[in-house]
């Protein structure tokens, strides 16, 4: 193990303990409150899917245009696009919306639901047109609306790690 993580890094080796771990389906949360997840990182992990949704349209236009389309790549930037995308959108449903907006009577948190949710909304929304497209403006779009929620959920004065 040290001689794995010595050859390509710690990050990479945790990458690969999380993607060995959930080759079946994985979700973004369990639905049982074990607290034993970060809001900051899944807030990271969408800014990485959004980056990675990026190069996926960036790569499918060029491809695309290619005097001789190599047909498999092509296929694989478009899987690898709506993948990053449904990721996406689980988190800002499955975790955020599901699990972390909570349900309240206070009208003042009421209030700041409605705004995330609304945000929340925008995120998955954009994240379908990515989908649809290579519209790099839906790229623009999905990291204002991360980055609009990231305030609204921490508040503007805390430090985020979104960029």
């Amino acid at each position: 193990m040290k001689r794995l993580v010595k050859i390509i890094g710690l990050p990479i080796v945790l990458m690969l303990f999380v993607f060995i771990g959930n080759i079946q389906k994985s979700y973004a949360h369990c639905e049982i409150p074990c607290g034993i997840y970060a809001d900051s990182v899944r807030v990271v992990l969408m800014s990485e899917h959004i980056t990675t949704i990026e190069k996926s349209m960036k790569q499918i236009v060029k491809l695309s245009s290619a005097e001789k389309v190599n047909y498999n790549q092509l296929v694989r930037w478009v899987n690898n696009k709506e993948d990053h995308a449904n990721k996406l959108q689980e988190i800002a449903t499955q975790y955020f919306m599901y699990q972390r907006v909570k349900l309240t009577d206070d009208a003042e948190k009421v209030k700041k639901n409605q705004k995330m949710l609304a945000v929340l909304h925008e995120i998955c929304v954009y994240a379908m047109k990515a989908k649809q497209t290579t519209d790099l403006k839906y790229i623009q779009k999905l990291n204002d609306a991360v980055h609009s929620f990231t305030h609204l959920y921490f508040g503007p004065s805390k430090h985020h790690h979104h960029h």
